[in-house]
């Protein structure tokens, strides 16, 4: 039981964090200002929680181009991180090939399971009204991503089934993620 609880808490934590440090490599390869001094901005919530991280890493790892690469090694690093702690709990003794493995697989679903989740969240709020600060911000994240789809779609009037179409080829990529595990 007492393993359990632990695991649970360490892979919530681990998540949470993780995502924020792949969520803040994805809005740096975007452009988008995180505006650490405006205090309502997605960058007041997603600096403090990871600058502990990737400030670090980034004296020895600089970016390339857009791509901000102490924010992906940060991510991996946590989830690394808490493989090898769960499988000591388990007494799993592993050599250190699987657990580098298994991290590169297990951020790859993080990044799977958080895009499901954005494109939920695009379509609610797509349903409730226009002209949030969240929902500019969800767009800017999801469109990237849907408009390669629209391209290939056809058009069905109003309708928009793209989102559609990205949330079943997540799941499959999903799929084949757990399966490779």
């Amino acid at each position: 039981m007492f393993i359990q609880i632990t695991n649970l808490i360490l892979q919530v934590l681990v998540s949470i964090i993780a995502g924020a440090c792949l969520l803040r490599c994805y809005l740096q390869w975007l452009a988008f200002n995180l505006g650490s001094g405006q205090s309502k901005s997605i960058g007041s919530y997603l600096l403090p929680l990871t600058n502990w991280i990737i400030l670090p890493l980034r004296r020895v790892i600089p970016s390339i181009g857009r791509f901000d690469t102490a924010s992906l090694l940060a991510a991996y690093f946590l989830v690394l991180g808490k493989i090898i702690a769960q499988s000591l709990m388990l007494g799993i003794d592993s050599s250190i090939a699987p657990w580098l493995i298994n991290a590169f697989i297990d951020l790859l679903d993080l990044g799977l399971s958080g895009l499901v989740g954005l494109v939920f969240v695009s379509v609610i709020l797509s349903w409730i009204g226009s002209g949030s600060q969240i929902q500019y911000l969800v767009s800017l994240l999801v469109e990237p991503i849907l408009i390669p789809i629209r391209r290939v779609m056809p058009k069905m009037g109003a309708l928009d089934l793209s989102p559609l179409a990205l949330l079943l080829g997540l799941q499959i990529l999903q799929i084949i993620l757990n399966n490779l595990k």
